[in-house]
């Protein structure tokens, strides 16, 4: 599988379809991920949480790969992050109203397996979205 499939086989598969075995398929044995969202945590299982819990807070939750970029065993993938804020997520009550937002992540590769993920997305950006959003649901729109 070429870098680009398993960036896109990692998306689409498993933040997208909530697809849980494709970890064992996709990640190494010594897999860790660091995320704008939480601290590093390392193994499958621990990054499972990661992706259940926001799943469970935005449904519809989508990963959109807007560019992506390799070179050797590393990847670059710009991306936009959405999904309908239906559970409580980053300190707000759900509104059921979209939030979108952008961030890249950086990927390592080891034996055609991701070894390594590292994430910086706009929390910012995505706070602003979240408070609007509260403010609109309590009629301050």
């Amino acid at each position: 599988m070429t870098i680009h499939k398993l960036v896109s086989e990692f998306y689409g598969r498993v933040w997208n379809a909530g697809d849980r075995a494709a970890l064992d398929e996709l990640l190494s044995d010594t897999f860790t991920f660091q995320g704008s969202l939480g601290p590093e945590v390392a193994g499958r299982e621990a990054f499972w949480q990661i992706v259940s819990s926001v799943r469970a807070a935005l449904s519809g939750y989508h990963c959109e790969i807007l560019d992506c970029v390799s070179e050797d065993a590393s990847a670059f993938a710009k991306m936009k992050f959405s999904g309908q804020h239906t559970g409580p997520f980053r300190g707000y009550a759900p509104t059921g109203r979209m939030a979108a937002w952008h961030g890249a992540a950086l990927f390592h590769f080891d034996g055609g397996r991701i070894a390594k993920i590292w994430v910086l997305s706009d929390t910012t950006a995505l706070d602003a979205v979240l408070a609007a959003n509260a403010e609109a649901a309590r009629g301050g729109e």
